[in-house]
């Protein structure tokens, strides 16, 4: 086991492979396994707010809601999006079942902006046949989509589509 060093951590930017021991995160959804790796770092958006799991954290079991996950392995973050799900910290081990989840790099952010507008028809219909509660669960996983691949592609791509504006 590494010996942590007495350094003033700036969270979470300063969070280094030097300063910490890794943890193990697998992430889980009914259909695959996303990811199974050792990280620094985890972010989750718990139902309260975000959680910061760094190794050796204590046992917790939370309910995770729709938004942004953030995974540091030394000094390169990925990114995923969560439809909900749970976390569990166990054994300097992180656990995350999804109820859907999907690597950023994996979006199609016209497909997910095209979710979003067939979710808002829904929505905006409420017919006695549209359950209102379920559509607009899609539309709150199809915002989230959109928002963090915007937010995380590429500086590259996002600054030469804004060239000719």
């Amino acid at each position: 086991m590494k010996r942590l060093e007495n350094k003033r951590l700036d969270w979470p930017n300063n969070v280094r492979e030097e300063t910490l021991a890794s943890m193990s995160l697998e992430i889980l959804t009914a259909e695959r396994q996303l990811f199974s790796d050792e990280v620094d770092l985890v972010i989750a958006p718990g139902l309260e707010g975000e959680l910061g799991i760094l190794p050796y954290h204590a046992p917790l079991l939370s309910a995770l809601k729709p938004g942004e996950l953030k995974v540091r392995k030394g000094d390169e973050d990925q990114f995923f999006t969560l439809a909900g799900g749970f976390l569990e910290v166990l054994d300097n081990r992180v656990t995350i079942l999804a109820d859907a989840a999907e690597n950023v790099s994996e979006i199609d952010e016209q497909r997910a902006q095209a979710a979003v507008e067939r979710a808002q028809e829904r929505v905006a219909q409420r017919g006695e046949e549209i359950d209102l509660e379920r559509a607009l669960q899609s539309l709150r996983r199809a915002q989230i989509r959109v928002q963090v691949a915007r937010q995380r592609r590429p500086r590259a791509a996002s600054t030469s589509g804004r060239a000719g504006s």
